[in-house]
C-alpha cells in the first residue's frame, strides 16, 4: 500500500509510456537529488545493485546519498531495452569521476516491476564499470537533465 499519489505514466505500458518511464527515472537520477529520487519507488521496494542489496525508500535513500558523495560529476544515458505489462528492462551507461580526478564509464541493464501506482516495486541492476580519460567522455552536457538534442546511448554504441 502506497501513500504517495500515482506517478504517471502507469502500467500497464505501451511504447511510448514506456520510453517516457525511462526518460523520467533517467531525469531523476541526472537530478541526483536522493530524497526526490526515492519517492519513485514503493515504501518497501527492493533492489539488487551490483551485490548491494536495499529494501524501502529509506535506504535507497542512503544508498544514492552515497553513490553521488563518490561518483562526482555524474552524468547517466538509459535506453528502453524491452516493455510487457509493469515491466521495463533499461540498459545504460553512465560516466562520472571520483575524488581524485579519475574518470569512470559504467555500462548496466536494469529489470523494473512497477506497482498500479507506477512507483518501482522492484528493481534488478547488473553494473560494470572501467577507467576513461577524461578527453575520453562522452556526455558533457551541463550537470543535471540530458538536453533533448545529445545523443543517445545507440548512437555511441554502447
Amino acid at each position: 500500500m502506497t501513500t504517495q499519489a500515482p506517478r504517471p505514466p502507469l502500467p500497464p505500458f505501451t511504447a511510448e509510456t514506456a520510453v517516457e518511464k525511462v526518460r523520467l527515472a533517467e531525469d531523476g537520477w541526472n537530478g541526483r537529488d536522493p530524497a526526490k529520487v526515492a519517492l519513485a519507488y514503493t515504501t518497501n521496494s527492493t533492489w539488487r545493485n551490483r551485490a548491494e542489496f536495499v529494501t524501502g525508500r529509506t535506504e535507497i535513500e542512503a544508498f544514492l546519498t552515497r553513490k553521488w558523495a563518490k561518483e562526482l560529476d555524474y552524468r547517466l544515458i538509459k535506453e528502453l531495452w524491452a516493455y510487457a505489462g509493469n515491466r521495463i528492462a533499461v540498459r545504460y551507461a553512465y560516466e562520472y569521476h571520483d575524488d581524485s580526478g579519475n574518470w569512470f564509464r559504467a555500462y548496466g541493464n536494469e529489470n523494473w516491476e512497477f506497482d498500479e501506482n507506477g512507483l518501482m516495486a522492484h528493481r534488478h541492476a547488473s553494473i560494470n564499470e572501467h577507467p576513461i580519460a577524461e578527453e575520453d567522455r562522452k556526455f558533457r552536457w551541463p550537470l543535471g537533465r540530458r538536453p533533448d538534442d545529445h545523443p543517445g546511448l545507440s548512437h555511441f554504441g554502447f
